[in-house]
């Protein structure tokens, strides 16, 4: 049932590959004032916690010396101030990185958004909506989190380092090595523990993946598990993928906790010997209580920096592929594009009257397939050598078997993907040399399976064309023939749709797609089996709203159901890429060829079946 397609790459990252995090990095530059003051915050606090043994250490030994005449009040004033810089400091750097790791995202997230919007079908046609929705939420935000807080983390954590080892080095050098003398063995338990855990980390990480497209495919497919009860197959198949990923879960979690007491075994090793070798010195007077205090504080904070960076550091391996992954995203160049030369006369255009943003007219005209060829990325050709010349004004409708060409040829004329052989002319310009913009802005698509987006009725008329009045959204959705079910609804046009129109039936939001159609005023309609999929009344609804929305408009209508496009100027019968038959409605039946059959099959299905009578006919209906 669950095709436990992985998504993630399977290229295992060994090692950390710079060039991808200096490209994230460019991504902090608009707030390299916030980052300085980061870095900044970062050092002064990681200072403060160094300078406080100190001070310890100092009222120990004045303590030790004098006695009640100890200067309590320094060492008290000394203190609070510390305490004081280190409370503003972590303050200060909890808000500057909240503040630059939602900075981040928002440009990383309008940067693929901006891509995915340009990129051209073929493009979604090899990747599932997951996959892209997982890299500009978990992925992106996985980021944001390590360029932000990882910068803090490396700014506290090196000058935390690296202040502790020169103060207990300028202290006592010996007592410092006793405890600096176990950093070769703890780097070595590190890496091997880190190899471990990342790679429990991946397996989670490969099973979640799993698991949430068994879970999206269970629920978006939820009507047809319980049409074939395949409720318990679903769950055995499902309980599997737990279950794995409960055992990759509890390897990483053993992992992990064996790590942290074996750090803080190792650290309290260099403690105990910094206590014993002191200790002996304090009895010989080579070291103050004072000192031995001091250092005993210092052992136990060296620790804590090194766990932070190497636990980051684990995280930028594991966000590799992340920050790759958004990175090829975002430098996708769409397949389908402006050339230059449409770029710089844009670029270059004065506004005029009648004039497109490219310099042509702005007007569709005649429309011509010139020895068009097309394959898709996998299998065959699909057209070959296709010719076609339509005259602005006319509908023409695509007929023929299920595979035949009808919805590639649509897809070329809106350049949703272009020929690889031949060329599509518009008004004697092959239409790569025009704007895919201004093309684009032409169309007006009308699908079998309407989309509506979340909001008002009101708004998903309007989408087409935001600067519509109401006015022209309500005259828009009578000539479709909406206006009797919106009116009937409680808030009228204000009624929400719910995501996807899930309020609405088919018929409703095939009515709103005609009144959207209508408002954008496009010079070119395209409607691909748009009423395939509504009861007789409401498709006879939207048969009234397509003669009004096809007057004085170029249209390619992809029908089915051969009795509404009896009224098209021309109808073309597709059958492997080839036109088989062309002509009116009239002419065609007259020919009595694959038209005339399908017609009259169709026509006799329509009539006898609710009879239940299915034999042949033609004659009669002849």
């Amino acid at each position: 049932m669950i095709a436990a397609v992985d998504y993630e790459e399977a290229v295992e990252i060994q090692q950390l590959r710079l060039g991808v995090w200096k490209r994230l990095w460019r991504y902090t530059k608009p707030y390299r004032k916030d980052v300085v003051l980061l870095v900044l915050c970062g050092v002064s606090v990681a200072l403060s916690g160094i300078a406080t043994p100190l001070v310890e250490g100092m009222a120990i030994d004045d303590v030790a010396a004098n006695g009640l005449d100890a200067r309590f009040t320094l060492y008290a004033v000394l203190y609070f101030i510390l305490v004081a810089s280190a409370a503003i400091g972590i303050w200060a750097f909890i808000w500057l990185a909240g503040k630059i790791r939602t900075h981040v995202a928002h440009d990383i997230r309008r940067d693929g958004f901006d891509t995915l919007q340009r990129l051209p079908f073929a493009f979604f046609d090899q990747r599932p909506v997951g996959w892209l929705m997982a890299r500009m939420t978990s992925d992106c935000e996985r980021l944001s989190n390590i360029l932000a807080w990882g910068v803090l983390d490396l700014a506290w954590g090196t000058t935390k380092l690296v202040a502790i080892t020169i103060t207990m080095l300028i202290i006592n050098w010996k007592l410092a090595m006793a405890v600096l003398v176990v950093l070769p063995f703890l780097f070595w338990v590190s890496a091997l523990f880190r190899r471990r855990i990342l790679k429990t980390a991946r397996e989670v990480r490969k099973t979640n993946s799993r698991i949430t497209a068994s879970y999206n495919e269970c629920i978006t497919g939820v009507r047809t598990t319980k049409t074939f009860r395949r409720e318990q197959q679903n769950l055995g198949e499902f309980g599997g993928l737990s279950t794995e990923m409960y055992g990759s879960s509890v390897r990483n979690a053993v992992l992990s906790a064996l790590y942290l007491p074996i750090v803080l075994t190792i650290g309290s090793v260099a403690t105990a010997g910094a206590l014993v070798w002191g200790g002996y010195d304090v009895r010989a007077g080579g070291i103050t209580i004072g000192t031995l205090v001091v250092f005993l504080r210092y052992a136990q904070q060296f620790f804590e920096p090194i766990q932070e960076l190497a636990h980051w550091f684990a995280e930028m391996q594991m966000a590799q592929a992340s920050a790759e992954r958004i990175l090829d995203l975002i430098d996708t160049e769409p397949a389908i594009r402006d050339n230059e030369a449409v770029q710089q006369r844009m670029a270059a255009h004065v506004p005029q009257p009648g004039l497109a943003p490219d310099g042509y007219p702005n007007r569709l005209g005649k429309i011509e397939f010139r020895d068009i060829g097309f394959s898709y990325d996998t299998g065959g050709p699909i057209l070959e050598s296709f010719n076609l010349s339509v005259e602005p004004g006319t509908s023409v409708a695509l007929v023929g078997a299920t595979g035949g060409g009808k919805s590639t040829i649509v897809n070329l004329l809106c350049r949703f993907y272009e020929p690889t052989a031949g060329g599509l002319y518009l008004d004697g310009v092959e239409y790569r040399e025009r704007s895919l913009e201004w093309l684009h802005s032409q169309l007006g698509v009308v699908l079998q399976q309407p989309h509506l987006f979340s909001g008002t009725l009101r708004d998903n008329i309007r989408y087409g064309r935001l600067d519509a009045t109401d006015e022209e959204v309500t005259e828009a959705a009578r000539l479709a023939g909406a206006v009797e079910f919106i009116e009937a609804l409680k808030k009228g046009f204000d009624t929400q749709v719910g995501e996807g129109g899930v309020r609405l039936s088919t018929g409703q939001k095939q009515l709103l797609s005609f009144a959207r159609a209508i408002l954008a005023r496009p010079q070119l309609l395209i409607m691909d089996e748009a009423t395939s999929s509504v009861d007789t009344e409401t498709e006879a609804k939207i048969q009234a709203g397509v003669e009004r929305l096809l007057e004085d408009r170029t249209s390619f209508v992809i029908a089915h159901r051969l009795s509404t496009i009896r009224s098209a100027d021309r109808i073309l019968v597709i059958d492997r890429g080839k036109i088989v038959e062309q002509g009116d409605h009239r002419s065609l039946m007259a020919q009595r060829g694959r038209y005339w059959r399908l017609y009259t099959d169709q026509s006799l299905r329509d009539v006898t079946k609710g009879q239940g009578v299915w034999r042949d006919r033609r004659t009669e209906i002849e």
